[in-house]
């Protein structure tokens, strides 16, 4: 229906993409830890046992989504059939989550997370440096993509320690960085590949790392 809820197909407000209810229904990830984003019990601490144990290398993750029901289905259409409405819809949806975010808090510079030339040719779009693009131009920032040294095995079906080893210096900057910076992407799940990508950010002049992402992943899931 023109002009419906992308969710529910019912009546919304006058220029929103969604109905209030549908918002409200998401699964939005809260609790979550300060760190990594993974997702917490109510009244937990704000970082999780294993970023206590051993954190990632960037400073924080904004992620306001879990990978859940709606959120799921627009990513899988999103990532897998490179259907723009459900990438406009994700990219609308950060947006949102990080709209207040302070002049203190507020990164210098985006950078797109890429797939290999190869990958983001078989899948027809490559999705992090879309939606950086949209993202970047929506909060006022400007953004950049970094180059994928090396076409690295998939990443399904392999656990932290293995994601992290097949990552190893998969990225390369190229230019010298701003003090602050944010690494975005659409879905994290270990956080390795943005892990990999904030350890080439620093090495390029970067201080203060964070990691954005459309959802999270609960690693309880097993994905």
């Amino acid at each position: 229906m023109p002009g419906g809820c992308a969710f529910c197909l019912g009546p919304c407000p006058p220029q929103a993409p969604w109905c209030e209810a549908c918002l409200a229904a998401l699964p939005w990830n809260r609790p979550a830890c300060r760190r990594c984003a993974e997702p917490l019990p109510p009244a937990a601490p704000d970082w999780c046992g294993r970023c206590l144990s051993s954190p990632p290398a960037f400073d924080g993750a904004r992620v306001g989504l879990r990978y859940e029901a709606e959120v799921a289905a627009l990513l899988q259409r999103f990532k897998f059939a490179a259907d723009p409405r459900a990438g406009t819809l994700l990219v609308t949806l950060m947006a949102r989550e990080l709209a207040s975010l302070d002049a203190a808090e507020r990164p210098e510079l985006l950078i797109a997370l890429p797939r290999h030339r190869r990958r983001a040719r078989e899948a027809g779009l490559d999705t992090g440096p879309w939606l950086t693009a949209r993202l970047a131009r929506s909060l006022g920032l400007p953004w950049t993509v970094p180059q994928r040294r090396r076409d690295t095995p998939t990443q399904r079906g392999l656990d932290r320690r293995a994601r992290r080893r097949n990552l190893r210096d998969a990225f390369v900057v190229g230019r010298e960085l701003p003090v602050r910076v944010a690494l975005v992407d659409d879905v994290m799940t270990t956080g390795a590949s943005l892990g990999a990508l904030a350890e080439a950010c620093r090495e390029a002049g970067a201080l203060h790392v964070e990691a954005w992402a459309a959802a999270r992943t609960p690693l309880a899931a097993g994905r």
